[in-house]
């Protein structure tokens, strides 16, 4: 997944590759953990379809 981090008044912000908001986070390992746990959550439930 392609996502941009923007780091706005103490905070990081999480868009998608189009520019959509996702999510913020307190820091940028934060967010990252919660773009791999997303990652991690959607690869699961294409394989629980794909049964």
């Amino acid at each position: 997944m392609d996502v941009k981090l923007k780091f706005i008044n103490g905070h990081v912000e999480v868009f998608d590759g189009t520019g959509k908001f996702l999510f913020s986070a307190d820091s940028h390992r934060e967010a990252m953990e919660e773009v791999e746990r997303g990652l991690a959550v959607t690869a699961a439930a294409e394989e629980n379809l794909a049964a």
